[in-house]
């Protein structure tokens, strides 16, 4: 096993409940070294963490275990089967956005609101 593949599978073990479920494919082209990460359903949060930064921070670090072998090294994380993909939006998914009124943000967003609402078109 290669040292990034290696690498990868110590820390999503480390991260996941079902370790045994970690499956890493790793493959080499002219751009460089791609890893395809598979995990179990449950653990996809864990791994994609808040907004992201779990995942960055992971593709972070093997593109620094990559510079010592001075390879490229990318990382796929697969998407489970029946995932909320690209279309799913939270406003879309909870009720209580619509029924909430919306309020302006800040003084200067209220004084807009009230100089506008004051306009004759």
């Amino acid at each position: 096993m290669e040292q990034d593949q290696a690498f990868l599978e110590y820390v999503v073990k480390g991260l996941v409940d079902n370790p045994d479920s970690v499956v890493i494919n790793r493959t080499v082209d002219e751009m460089g070294v791609l890893l395809t990460l598979t995990v179990h359903p449950d653990d996809m949060g864990k791994i994609i963490g808040k907004a992201g930064n779990t995942a960055k921070s992971i593709r972070t670090l093997l593109r620094v275990v990559g510079m010592k072998t001075d390879a490229r090294v990318n990382l796929k994380i697969e998407e489970p089967e029946g995932g909320r993909g690209p279309a799913y939006s939270r406003e879309e998914s909870t009720p209580e956005a619509e029924e909430a009124p919306q309020e302006p943000e800040s003084a200067a967003a209220s004084a807009i609101d009230d100089a506008l609402g004051d306009l004759k078109v």
